[in-house]
């Protein structure tokens, strides 16, 4: 079994920022965040330097009406309670997993973009806070073509926001968004957000074009430190990605759960913007059950930052706990 990452790590805040002298004295406190909260985490994988960077954060007012079944929401909305959270709205995080490796630096999904929105589109700024321009990103992954995962890929100006990279992307995603016909038959989402959804898609993925590289699940890359999974369900060819270095590793589950109560405590609850929900149900349930049994470090896209964590059964049955990974501060 692999071992879990190194624990030294280091959050960074605005304060912080300021005071470090390798960003030079020109840098000045980033426009678009709302606080001076820390919003980058360092840590290590192997012989791999890692970050953790915050988008932001989203707050769902539609609450507990995007979860389903419809007659469990009671269940729900008890557990959000007995850990004082609010039903109301669903709070969920926008975590992006950062690696360089000499010359590689690679970047799993990209947010929202830059926005005019303070409470998201951070990632562009975390990433020049650890010295990294956009020229220098030489590779991405998009797990699916979702706004809060493919936006960041385009900068204001509707050209590549990182155009030294390729974009790897599972061949059934692709397809699927690109074709002239969905079948949208097994998801719960408004039909209006539908042809949207379709329009951005396409338009994103049409200026993307020269960089985009389809990656079977399967497919190793950068001499195996990424591995591309199937994680289908969450949309028709949705990834997620092992990370392997000097014996340790990380399991990027990117959007197999929204919140870090419901979705872990009894998978078979499910968003209503699942593509299939089905699938994704079936697909949580074989993911939480391999990582929980083999103690798999894991980082995921919309729990609580850093992201960083492991799956921990709860008894026998197909029940989990998401244990958040102690930070250090080097």
């Amino acid at each position: 079994m692999l071992k879990t990452f190194g624990v030294a790590g280091a959050a960074l805040g605005v304060g912080s920022v300021l005071s470090n002298p390798l960003l030079g004295a020109s840098h000045s406190k980033p426009s678009g965040k709302n606080n001076s909260n820390p919003w980058i985490y360092a840590f290590n994988i192997g012989d791999v330097e890692a970050w953790s960077i915050s988008d932001g954060f989203l707050d769902i007012r539609a609450g507990l009406s995007i979860m389903y079944p419809e007659s469990e929401r009671g269940q729900m909305k008890q557990l959000l309670e007995q850990h004082s959270e609010q039903t109301d709205s669903l709070h969920m995080y926008i975590n992006i997993l950062v690696l360089r490796r000499d010359k590689e630096v690679i970047v799993f999904d990209a947010g929202f973009g830059i926005v005019d929105n303070p409470n998201r589109g951070w990632l562009i700024e975390g990433l020049e806070t650890i010295g990294i321009k956009r020229a220098d990103v030489t590779a991405a992954f998009l797990s699916h073509t979702h706004g809060d995962h493919i936006a960041g890929f385009i900068a204001p100006d509707e050209t590549p926001m990182f155009p030294n990279a390729a974009i790897y992307t599972t061949p059934e995603e692709h397809k699927f968004w690109m074709q002239t016909s969905h079948d949208f038959s097994r998801t719960k989402r408004d039909p209006n957000a539908l042809v949207r959804l379709v329009e951005a898609a396409q338009m994103r993925l049409e200026l993307l074009k020269g960089q985009i590289e389809h990656t079977p699940a399967g497919t190793k890359l950068f001499g195996g430190l990424v591995t591309v999974e199937d994680a289908f369900g969450h949309s028709p060819g949705h990834a997620m990605y092992r990370i392997e270095s000097a014996g340790e590793s990380l399991l990027n589950i990117t959007d197999i759960a929204h919140n870090d109560l419901i979705m872990f405590r009894n998978p078979s609850w499910v968003i209503g913007w699942d593509h299939d929900m089905g699938q994704a149900v079936d697909t949580r349930r074989r993911v939480f059950k391999q990582a929980a049994q083999q103690k798999t470090p894991v980082f995921g896209f919309h729990v609580p930052w850093p992201g960083l964590g492991s799956i921990v059964p709860r008894g026998s049955g197909e029940s989990y706990d998401w244990a958040p990974r102690r930070l250090f501060w080097a």
